[in-house]
């Protein structure tokens, strides 16, 4: 007759089959926790780099909405910088063709009539009558036989007031624009120009 106690499997320190198998059932579910706790936190820190990956995609889409804002706001602006140059000029051409006096009266009164174009007062033609009555005597067909200068304002040579009209031998209004412009450029107004010619002689 076998002995039951006897024909019970023991294992190294006393721990029998049915004990062992219990410590294997534990062990099991502690790797099993633990990898899926690993797992877990695998996938946590998935969902966190695709929670900055996002984030920096969205942030590098905003710098980049910015700056095509941005650029597209200069383009706007330097448009509208052009567009009002272009309507300053056009405004002032047309200003300037609308102002255009026609020769009427005397070569003196049709100076008078001009003088606002270049923005100066009235008070300026007292310097343009003593200047061009010193140089030609306000005459329209005056010439110095020493130099060539030609016209009211003394044009030296006489051809370069054809920029004023083809007409420039004979229009006094003709020669007497030229003469204005040069002055403007020149001496900034006819007291400007009446002061060097009182200077040196000449303007």
């Amino acid at each position: 007759m076998v002995n039951n106690q006897a024909a019970q499997t023991t294992w190294p320190g006393g721990t029998n089959t049915s004990q062992q198998t219990v410590l294997f059932d534990e062990v099991r579910s502690l790797q099993g926790q633990q990898h899926a706790q690993q797992a877990e936190a695998a996938k946590a820190a998935a969902a966190k780099a695709a929670v900055a990956k996002a984030e920096a995609a969205k942030a590098e889409a905003a710098k980049a909405e910015a700056a095509k804002a941005e650029a597209a706001r200069k383009a706007a602006a330097q448009k509208a910088a052009e567009q009002a140059a272009a309507a300053r000029k056009a405004a002032a051409q047309k200003a300037k063709e609308t102002a255009v006096v026609k020769p009427s009266g005397s070569p003196q009164q049709v100076a008078q009539q001009m003088l606002s174009q270049y923005g100066w007062s009235q008070s300026q033609f007292s310097c343009l009558q003593s200047l061009w009555f010193r140089e030609s005597g306000w005459n329209v067909n005056a010439e110095n036989p020493s130099s060539g200068a030609y016209g009211i304002p003394q044009a030296l040579p006489g051809s370069r007031m054809a920029s004023a009209g083809a007409d420039w031998r004979t229009n006094a209004a003709t020669q007497i624009r030229w003469g204005l412009d040069y002055i403007h450029s020149r001496y900034g107004s006819p007291c400007g120009a009446w002061s060097h010619s009182q200077a040196d002689g000449w303007y």
